[in-house]
């Protein structure tokens, strides 16, 4: 089980008078959990935009070595995104299954060797609602992200995401980070154009930009909790 706190402070742009996006923050709780080791589940709350999250997460091809060598892994993720934030006023009321988006993920990874890892992310977002009859439902994107180690402890990150048909008024996602595992806990510190941290708000709807400046600071800690004793463990006498 996986207990995480993550967040988003606001644009470092603003200056000393918000020190730097420190005085606004967003933020995201959520728990994962393994039910076996190809498949996970999870559940989450955004303060931006009052968002609900659920996602689940299946692993179909692992990356092996040896007599089965297989040199990259496949996973397949889907999440569903809930925006519970109320509507200004209009003549339209919307239905409850209008504020529902969804994301669908294949997660093409292979770790090359103890210090670098490269993922591919294609990705697929639906809306059921849309502000205009000529906007498309769907959005396709292609995320890239890596994993490069410094130390035994210490790994340096990074992701990006190009898509493909856009909403106006949005820009492309990167975020870099640091990852620092002290035990039981992993500590992230991240600098990103992104405000959200759901699928459909980081990958479609960043509206900061890197050329000009609209960044923000954010940490993520994570902090595993072993539920039920592994298998090869179970048995032992200690």
């Amino acid at each position: 089980m996986d207990f995480k706190i993550l967040h988003r402070f606001g644009p470092i742009s603003d200056g000393g008078y918000n020190f730097f996006g420190l005085d606004q923050a967003t933020m995201r709780i959520g728990l994962d959990y393994g039910i076996t080791d190809r498949l996970m589940i999870g559940l989450g709350r955004s303060t931006f935009e009052k968002q609900y999250d659920g996602f689940l997460k299946f692993k179909i091809i692992r990356q092996q070595q040896g007599q089965k060598n297989i040199p990259f892994s496949v996973s397949y993720a889907s999440s569903v995104i809930y925006k519970s934030l109320k509507d200004a006023a209009t003549t339209y009321t919307p239905y409850v299954s209008d504020k529902f988006s969804f994301s669908h993920q294949l997660l093409l990874a292979s770790k090359f060797n103890d210090y670098f890892s490269l993922q591919l992310t294609p990705t697929l977002i639906h809306y059921n609602i849309v502000d205009t009859k000529t906007m498309p439902n769907d959005f396709y994107s292609l995320g890239i992200g890596f994993r490069q180690r410094i130390s035994a402890r210490v790994n340096i990150t990074s992701e990006y995401y190009h898509r493909f048909n856009k909403l106006e008024g949005y820009n492309d996602p990167l975020s870099v980070g640091v990852d620092i595992e002290t035990g039981g806990h992993v500590f992230q510190l991240h600098v990103s154009n992104s405000t959200g941290m759901t699928d459909r708000t980081f990958i479609n709807e960043t509206a900061g930009s890197w050329g000009k400046g609209n960044l923000r600071f954010g940490f993520n800690i994570s902090r595993v909790f072993t539920i039920r004793k592994p298998k090869e463990l179970r048995n032992m006498k200690w």
